[in-house]
């Protein structure tokens, strides 16, 4: 099963493996080169499909916990000062995607959408220190029953060159669903009230909208 995101992508990816299978047959006289430039196309294909699969899971609603939005590794885990808006400290919990990683982006609570934007940006590399200000982001913020604001933000890498955000202002969202895809890339931000309880530590692989970062 994959991603709509990724439908376009693959099927041009398809057609251009078949096409250049094809290709090679009629013009390459050389069987091992021929086979080489065969095995190439399968492998980029295989890729491409790899990066947009979307798993089936079995996702569970618990309003006083908050669940990893994305799939990859915990590499921050700090108090900051949030000044995009809450301009105040906050608890942030940052998750890296490699590339091999699901890369859709899903609300790590539930509850109405009270702002999204979006910033046109760099593209350091995800882990540098400076990427979550200076890179092509987008910035989410949740009204939560429980947990009150909660701010997320995906942050595009090296690599990714589009990020997809699926949340608006006065929506009702539901946790675990949905919110948007990073194409190849790269790492996500969540912002939590400082009496919030961390369940994850750094370097810990977590799960999107399965693993449990944190909880009151």
């Amino acid at each position: 099963m994959f991603h709509k995101e990724g439908f376009k992508i693959i099927f041009i990816a398809l057609v251009i493996a078949i096409g250049a299978s094809l290709l090679a047959n009629v013009f390459v006289e050389d069987p091992t080169f021929r086979g080489g430039i065969i095995i190439s196309l399968i492998i980029l294909l295989l890729l491409v499909l790899q990066f947009f699969r979307n798993p089936k899971r079995n996702f569970l609603e618990h309003p006083a916990k908050v669940f990893s939005p994305v799939d990859g590794k915990v590499v921050v885990i700090e108090e900051v000062f949030e000044k995009e808006y809450f301009n105040d400290r906050r608890l942030q919990v940052s998750v890296f995607m490699s590339p091999i990683n699901v890369h859709i982006t899903r609300y790590p609570v539930g509850g109405k959408v009270v702002y999204s934007k979006y910033h046109p940006g760099k593209y350091l590399v995800a882990w540098h220190p400076k990427s979550s200000e200076e890179n092509e982001r987008t910035t989410v913020v949740v009204k939560n029953e429980v947990f009150g604001d909660v701010l997320y933000r995906q942050i595009a890498g090296a690599l990714a060159k589009r990020i997809v955000n699926y949340a608006e202002v006065n929506q009702e969202v539901t946790q675990t669903s949905d919110s948007g895809f990073i194409k190849f890339g790269s790492r996500v931000d969540v912002f939590l009230p400082l009496d919030t309880k961390i369940k994850v530590v750094l370097n810990q692989k977590v799960k999107g909208g399965i693993s449990i970062i944190a909880e009151k």
